[in-house]
């Protein structure tokens, strides 16, 4: 069985778009594109790196394989992390008819949730997301993603592109690995830990006040 691991840039307000160029997304007037070009450093490479390690197939939506299908091929391939997307095989959820040109891709036409599922059923190497904060939406709407490998920035962007968004369905997890670039960001490592456990700070025996501010809450939006 496969894991699906997410790895994504944000910032520390939630921001994915357009992390490495103005270009690459301005879709929503975003303005911001390229926010994490001037933060990387030696400690940030070495955590993409190990992203990378084991094999992996790239799990994209339609936007994001265009913005890779425009890029990595024509990287050369002494670019290590260019050579490693170019042979890696390219699951593409889309619901376009146009041909995926980039060498090894697949798209997921129909259901691409449920195409997902079962592929993750199957053996091989574990799926891997960049990007496509469409696609994650409903996959954490699914509650399909295993791992969570997210690298925060000291920014706050406001409006744009969101990792987790209103579907998102509630999952407690694992801080498995963490670290902080000379630069201030937070790189993690995050697995699944089963359901949130909720408890209570309240007092055993609430007061009046406490008591009538509940009955409060029970009217207000």
């Amino acid at each position: 069985m496969k894991k699906l691991v997410t790895a994504a840039f944000v910032s520390l307000d939630g921001v994915m778009q357009a992390p490495g160029a103005p270009e690459e997304d301005p879709t929503g007037g975003f303005k911001l594109g390229g926010w994490t070009v001037n933060y990387w450093d030696a400690p940030m490479g070495e955590f993409m790196d190990g992203i990378f390690t084991d094999p992996f197939a790239l799990l994209l939506g339609r936007k994001t394989y265009e913005i890779f299908a425009a890029h990595w091929p024509f990287v050369g391939q002494d670019d290590p992390i260019g050579k490693a997307f170019n042979a890696a095989t390219k699951y593409v959820a889309t619901t376009s008819q146009e041909p995926l040109t980039w060498e090894n891709s697949v798209p997921l036409r129909g259901d691409a949730v449920a195409e997902i599922a079962r592929l993750k059923q199957k053996d091989g190497p574990d799926l891997l997301t960049q990007g496509s904060s469409a696609l994650l939406q409903s996959l954490l709407a699914h509650d399909l993603i295993d791992e969570l490998r997210l690298l925060t920035f000291p920014l706050i962007l406001g409006p744009g592109k969101r990792l987790f968004g209103t579907g998102a369905i509630p999952a407690a997890l694992k801080l498995t690995a963490n670290s902080v670039s000379t630069t201030g960001v937070i790189m993690s490592v995050y697995q699944r830990a089963g359901e949130v456990k909720a408890g209570s700070f309240a007092m055993h025996e609430p007061s009046q006040a406490e008591l009538a501010r509940r009955e409060r809450m029970k009217h207000e939006g």
